[in-house]
């Protein structure tokens, strides 16, 4: 794939939708194509955070793994939407395990030539930033409504006492 194929596939991903041009292009400047095979560990919890991905086909299930226990699925990423945000914040640590539950079309963008490009270009900051707050957002809720769903009963009891 040429660097404008590239630059088209990140300007028609919805996570980018409507983006700058000039950004478009930086942000294909610091991204690659990639696949995934079917259960292939993405990235692990603990390791050093320094890239995300757009998904483009395909699924991913982020898990909490802990100790020898079974993981336990937090979230599933589907085509379209945005896989990993802790390049952004200090540690810089996945907080997560992310495997393909299926096999998996993406963009691979490194964070960490991102995080150097907004020290200069305060707007691509401030747009990769609003972007991704609604997409952690979006999934905070989304846990919560898991949680109560999950727990909700308990804790009203628990409450009463």
């Amino acid at each position: 794939m040429n660097q404008t194929e590239l630059e088209k596939a990140v300007a028609a991903h919805p996570f980018f939708s409507g983006l700058k041009e000039d950004h478009t292009r930086l942000l294909a400047d610091c991204a690659i194509r990639i696949h995934f095979d079917r259960d292939q560990v993405i990235f692990r919890k603990g390791e050093t955070a320094n890239r995300f991905y757009l998904i483009e086909s395909g699924t991913v299930a982020l898990e909490s793994v802990s100790g020898g226990a079974e993981p336990v699925t937090i979230d599933v990423i589907n085509g379209g939407e945005l896989l990993g945000w802790s390049w952004l914040f200090p540690p810089y640590v996945w907080h997560f395990t992310a495997r393909a539950t299926e096999p998996t079309a993406a963009i691979f963008f490194y964070g960490t030539v991102l995080r150097e490009c907004c020290e200069s270009d305060q707007a691509l900051c401030l747009e990769l930033f609003k972007r991704m707050s609604e997409v952690m957002t979006r999934r905070l809720q989304a846990a919560r409504v898991r949680l109560v769903a999950a727990y909700g009963a308990e804790d009203k009891t628990t409450a009463a006492k």
